[in-house]
């Protein structure tokens, strides 16, 4: 790719294990935002500033989706594989004190163009046995974890959440949930671009620089999955949610921005290529993730951006990228800096949601309603974006009340 892109050298991301390092990573407030200026959402190409609803679907939002296709996640084929969904096992059982049906499903990725490649998407989705009729679903992009994994303790001093898991909470409001494998769409690697849905639909061969990556690819696979959800009697497929953390809560926010489909989301610690600023000099940089270990999450050209030219030359943001959420909610959530780290950049995924408030109040909706970051956990619900860092670590575990809160404005259960 760097070839491609004639690069013969990138700069180094943040380190964040010796100080002492000239890239050590920075958490200095007063060093982080050395491109201030943001791209504005509501200034055209031309020049011209948009002032009405009409501009921003016809001319604008396209412009910035462009620039997100062209020189950030990458392009997904003008036309892709068709998914056949298949129901492998249906199961009654209790969650909780819940009867609940739960449903395996396998998408099957038409492979007839190059049989050498094939994808099966793993999903399962499980709806209240009791439902009345179709209900709203939370879809979580879940993380499958090798054998024998232990997640790391939490700190001294850090309460263990205890209560009620998410899927019994969202069960509780008589919403059903899924999980979404990613890595059974495409591989999180940067060898598995010539395989899985990116390389069936390249046959085998390398990208181009403006091709998608894995968040693209995923987010594709979260889409089919709503397709499927939209031919079953169980799901009120116009309510739909998207969840994830970190790498997913990147491809959430992706998902959401690019498929209108979805009713909202809810965006975990999601950081450098989610909704944390590409112009901030503070944790995670553009140079990590333009890297040897996540630059298959982006198109090519994204590397660009890491050597020669910087991320002040990016023609867009990630506030542009909350802003193509509009006008549906979306709620961006994060740890404790003390917890979590500030690899992930707090305050600058609450910059950007900021940022992308004049979008939604040009379609008639309500921004944050404060530019000021808040105290931990504050929750910020009242608009149609919301934030909140919750006292813990990287998790969106404790912010699923305030979400649950948050999403019963616009999910309702039709009895």
């Amino acid at each position: 790719m760097m070839e491609l892109l004639h690069i013969t050298l990138l700069r180094p991301g943040a380190n964040p294990n010796d100080p002492q390092a000239p890239n050590a990573v920075n958490y200095d407030e007063s060093k982080a935002n050395p491109y201030p200026k943001l791209p504005d959402p509501l200034v055209a190409k031309n020049g011209k500033r948009v002032t009405t609803a009409r501009v921003w679907w016809t001319r604008r939002r396209p412009e910035i989706v462009e620039d997100f296709d062209r020189e950030i996640y990458g392009r997904v084929p003008k036309v892709t594989p068709k998914v056949k969904w298949e129901v492998t096992a249906t199961t009654r059982e209790l969650n909780g004190d819940v009867p609940v049906v739960t449903k395996k499903l396998i998408g099957h990725v038409d492979n007839s163009s190059y049989p050498l490649i094939s994808v099966d998407i793993q999903l399962t989705l499980t709806t209240p046995a009791r439902a009345n009729g179709p209900v709203p679903v939370m879809m979580e992009f879940g993380f499958v974890f090798p054998p024998g994994f232990r997640p790391p303790a939490p700190p001294p001093g850090v309460p263990v959440a205890t209560g009620p898991t998410w899927q019994q909470q969202v069960l509780a409001k008589g919403w059903g949930y899924a999980v979404i494998i990613p890595t059974s769409v495409q591989a999180d690697n940067g060898a598995g671009l010539t395989h899985g849905i990116i390389g069936l639909c390249n046959k085998g061969q390398p990208r181009e620089p403006d091709d998608w990556g894995a968040l693209r690819a995923w987010a594709w696979g979260a889409s089919r999955a709503l397709d499927y959800f939209e031919t079953d009697k169980s799901v009120d497929a116009k309510q739909v949610g998207l969840e994830g953390l970190s790498r997913y809560g990147k491809a959430t926010l992706v998902a959401f921005a690019y498929d209108r489909r979805f009713r909202i989301a809810f965006v975990g610690s999601s950081g450098e290529g989610g909704a944390k600023l590409h112009r901030r000099n503070f944790g995670e940089l553009v140079e990590n993730v333009a890297g040897t270990g996540e630059y298959h999450w982006m198109a090519g050209n994204f590397l660009k951006y890491a050597g020669p030219l910087t991320p002040q030359d990016l023609p867009v943001d990630s506030h542009e990228l909350i802003a193509l959420c509009a006008p549906r909610p979306v709620f961006i959530s994060a740890g404790s800096p003390k917890v979590e780290g500030g690899w992930v950049d707090q305050r600058g995924m609450f910059m950007a949601a900021v940022a992308a408030g004049p979008v939604y109040r040009l379609l008639g909706k309500k921004e944050l309603g404060t530019t000021e970051f808040p105290p931990l956990e504050t929750p910020l619900i009242e608009g149609d974006i919301a934030f909140r860092q919750h006292g813990g670590g990287h998790t969106t575990g404790p912010n699923w009340p305030t979400f649950l809160a948050f999403a019963g404005r616009y999910i309702k259960v039709w009895a």
